[in-house]
């Protein structure tokens, strides 16, 4: 996604983009996996944040809603417990707060209201000084919103975590795990990401869209786009290396079959790893970005995208079925660097609607297209998940679901499963960690890189720099590059911009 937002910026200003993808379709992580004859999205389910696609292309004819269809959802997400209860969450802020009050009491749901009132100031907090604009140091971050706004600056609680945060807000454990799941939209622990990462409340009741044809739809729709605007797209193009002259400017790029593409510029939209261990030749190594180390990676997955019987089971569009011990299953992945036994799943029902309508296609079918995930430490690289280790992990959570009351039989569930070394593979340089650095830690979001590096034309984008992963971060972080690129002004529109979109990763 940021390196399509780049071409399309780059373009819209008159600049020749190419963009290079080594896989066949456009996405990165956003892509479809073939199961018999149904495509079924592998990788980011929720669509949020639109302002940022709807920035993209502001200033010209061109808008999101004539490439892809959507329409935003009712119901967030459904969530189930093992003790048999389950709770909606809605965008309408009042009917969540009915729903909380019936799920539990009067005092959660007063709770959740004060959560999602600052949660939203958090966000309008960071939107601009941080998300929108350019990597920040500490200094410039604290001027941007304030220098002397010291109640602004506390009210961010960069110095609790998310954890122990909600415990002000709910007595209920049940809820206070529901909003830790947070967290993990950036690939971390609620045990060690600062409590400012409650402003991802406020983006989902800010809007869920469910967009036709899934997240991958979206990629395409962002090609169509470009190519409006004479972006030119090459599928199939790994790039095996980044050239720069000796002057360490960058001069182009060889791609896998050992063509030279000459470029003045290049945006790189990867795992920022990629360029720091080599992968992009040893003249990429001069842009000195900080490689991840293992022990600081963000999340992996288990994902298994396939057909399954339709249940009968209240499941919606976003199912969350949570685990009993959430302190295990954070401690087993970062302390442990393991799998847990008893995992919470996330289930993308993606032929029901946001409140579980079935399509008729899928009722015509009598299966319905699934992505099932479990979360799984970053270590791709260095440990090989084998068909029994993957069927190991697929027991331990078919076991979870019927523990919540969603039982699947699994000689009828044909899926096909991608594990953090299959992650790994997709994306070299990310050890399988899906979100590039996690954000432990009140400093962690300013260990990301920016979009300028230290090598003269060489830009980046993706999940792993400013302002962080997600497919709306991800698109705001191509915005930048092009904007850095723009702002630098080094070059002319007669000259050629490459943007490697997904050449490595994509975020």
């Amino acid at each position: 996604m940021g390196g399509l937002a780049a071409a399309i910026g780059l373009a819209g200003h008159g600049y020749d983009v190419l963009v290079l993808e080594k896989e066949d379709a456009p996405g990165g992580k956003a892509r479809h996996v073939m199961v018999g004859d149904a495509a079924i999205d592998a990788g980011p389910t929720v669509f949020t944040m639109k302002w940022v696609f709807d920035r993209l292309l502001e200033g010209s004819d061109q808008r999101l809603e004539d490439v892809v269809d959507i329409a935003m959802a009712d119901i967030l997400a459904r969530h189930f417990w093992t003790d048999g209860t389950r709770l909606d969450l809605h965008a309408d802020i009042d009917r969540s707060a009915e729903a909380i009050a019936a799920f539990s009491d009067d005092a959660n749901a007063a709770g959740y209201r004060r959560f999602c009132a600052d949660s939203a100031r958090i966000f309008e907090t960071l939107k601009e000084p941080f998300m929108a604009g350019q990597r920040p140091n500490m200094a410039e971050f604290l001027w941007r919103i304030g220098p002397l706004s010291i109640q602004r600056h506390l009210a961010l609680r960069p110095f609790s975590t998310i954890w122990s945060a909600l415990g002000g807000y709910f007595a209920d454990p049940r809820l206070r795990q529901l909003f830790a799941r947070y967290s993990t939209y950036v690939g971390s622990s609620p045990f060690m990401t600062p409590a400012t990462l409650m402003l991802v409340a406020h983006v989902e009741q800010d809007g869920v869209f469910m967009v036709d044809g899934g997240m991958h739809a979206l990629a395409k729709g962002l090609v169509r786009l470009g190519e409006a605007r004479g972006v030119r797209y090459r599928f199939g193009a790994g790039v095996a290396r980044i050239v720069t002259h000796e002057d360490r400017v960058v001069t182009g790029v060889v791609l896998d079959g050992g063509q030279a593409i000459e470029a003045s510029a290049v945006v790189f939209n990867g795992d920022v790893s990629a360029l720091a261990d080599g992968t992009l030749g040893t003249a990429a190594m001069a842009a000195k970005c900080t490689p991840v180390e293992p022990a600081k990676r963000s999340l992996s997955a288990m994902v298994w995208t396939g057909l399954m019987d339709v249940p009968d089971f209240p499941l919606a569009h976003h199912n969350v079925f949570f685990a009993p011990d959430y302190d295990d299953e954070f401690g087993a992945i970062f302390d442990r660097r393991a799998m847990t036994d008893a995992p919470t799943v996330y289930i993308c029902a993606q032929d029901r609607t946001s409140a579980g309508t079935l399509s008729e296609t899928a009722r015509a079918r009598g299966t319905e297209r699934v992505l099932m995930l479990i979360n799984a430490p970053g270590d791709g690289d260095m440990r090989d998940y084998d068909d029994q280790e993957a069927e190991t992990c697929l027991t331990r959570t078919l076991t979870q679901l019927a523990r919540c009351g969603l039982t699947l039989d699994r000689t009828a569930f044909d899926a096909k499963v991608t594990t953090p070394a299959t992650f790994d593979r997709l994306f070299p340089g990310s050890g399988g960690a899906l979100y590039g650095r996690a954000s432990h830690g009140w400093m962690a979001s300013f260990k990301r890189p920016g979009a300028r590096t230290a090598l003269k034309g060489l830009y980046l984008a993706g999940g792993s720099v400013h302002p962080g992963p997600g497919v709306p971060m991800a698109t705001l972080s191509g915005m930048l590059a092009a904007d850095a690129f723009l702002s630098d002004r080094f070059l002319t529109p007669s000259f050629l911009s490459a943007a490697i979109s997904g050449g490595m990763s994509m975020g």
